[in-house]
């Protein structure tokens, strides 16, 4: 049974109930030794305890989409594959114009959370090895004839950590918030694409970045991703029209992805975020000084504008005070242009009720960033 959806929901209350009416039941109406008694009747409450805390559990991953599989859950699926070194810019030297298409078959995702006209294909990535799902969601002008010719614009959505691909539709609903607002033309017809983040099997994040000999997370997301959706749908294949955006750790992500990849990115979103990799003790990033300093969103503008070549990118950051906010005020005080930096400042939980009621100014933001 899949960890996630409601037939696991079900079956979790309904044990629960179970284990609340046996003791009633049963408690006075034991026979046996007194040892066997005592026996079963602390088994009965040590039920009850479980299956109480499973449902507790099985709510909390619902509402929050923090575990996709069993697998997840207990850090045994591995989709890192062979991890190559692909050197600084990711491609391990390849030109992507010369790479054969890479077209996907895609289905419905078949999770009633999730909305309507969200779908799933498994993608093995060619040049970063990794293999898993990528959900995408179509706006409702792509099927219209009036757009026929036209090449749509990319949001890439990245969950935090824990955090599963399905969240961004599932928990934030961010295609039933923003299929109005295309409608309505106040916000542009992005494609949205959620792919897989948690590839380690050893209870690792990633932290986005390629890591030879264990995982090439960043040429996963920001190429072979990329160049499926760029193959496979009327999508832009410009920097100018793509963006990616997170939370969490998948915040720290999309602010680093957006600096040091303006080449395929021109806007990237940080909610609730952070510069240090640090703040994810669980990233391959945070573990010696050398990784934290490589991967710090904030380390790596300084850089670029100190050597005359800020980034074309623009950045939107928000955050409670502790909780992000600084680390997007961080990114403005470095930041000259060509590069621009948002802040806001929020107030209420590290959650996704705070993230999903940005989904309309995030996008809004994004409509004006893109395309130019």
């Amino acid at each position: 049974m899949s960890l996630t959806g409601t037939p696991f929901l079900v079956t979790a209350a309904a044990l629960l109930v179970v284990a609340f009416v046996l003791p009633l039941a049963l408690w006075s109406r034991l026979r046996g030794p007194a040892v066997v008694r005592g026996a079963l009747r602390l088994l009965m409450l040590l039920f009850a305890q479980v299956t109480a805390i499973t449902l507790v559990f099985v709510s909390v991953n619902n509402a929050n989409g923090l575990y996709d599989t069993w697998e997840d859950l207990l850090g045994t699926g591995d989709h890192a594959g062979t991890a190559a070194d692909l050197g600084p810019d990711g491609t391990g030297g390849q030109k992507l114009s010369e790479q054969p298409k890479q077209r996907a078959s895609f289905r419905p995702a078949g999770d009633a959370r999730m909305g309507e006209g969200v779908q799933v294909t498994q993608l093995k990535g060619r040049i970063s090895g990794v293999e898993g799902e990528v959900y995408v969601w179509l706006p409702p002008q792509y099927d219209d004839p009036a757009h026929k010719d036209k090449k749509f614009p990319v949001v890439e959505l990245l969950p935090g950590y824990p955090g599963s691909a399905k969240a961004w539709f599932g928990t934030l609903q961010v295609n039933k918030q923003l299929k109005p607002l295309m409608e309505q033309g106040t916000v542009k017809p992005f494609i949205l694409v959620s792919p897989r983040t948690t590839l380690l099997g050893d209870q690792q994040d990633t932290g986005c970045t390629n890591t030879p000999g264990k995982v090439n997370a960043e040429t996963w997301l920001s190429v072979d991703v990329r160049k499926m959706v760029t193959d496979t749908f009327r999508a832009s294949d410009r920097a100018a029209d793509w963006a990616v955006g997170g939370y969490s750790a998948g915040a720290h992500c999309a602010a680093k992805l957006a600096v040091a990849h303006p080449d395929r990115y021109r806007a990237g979103v940080s909610l609730s975020g952070f510069n240090d990799p640090s703040g994810e003790p669980a990233a391959l990033t945070a573990a010696t000084p050398e990784l934290r300093r490589a991967n710090n969103p904030y380390l790596l503008l300084k850089k670029a504008t100190a050597a005359g070549k800020p980034p074309r990118t623009a950045l939107f950051v928000s955050g409670a005070a502790g909780d992000g906010y600084e680390s997007g005020t961080a990114l403005k005080g470095v930041a000259k242009a060509p590069t621009t930096v948002r802040t806001v400042k929020l107030t209420g939980p590290h959650g996704t009720s705070v993230w999903k009621q940005q989904v309309p100014e995030v996008f809004r933001w994004l409509s004006e960033q893109l395309g130019k």
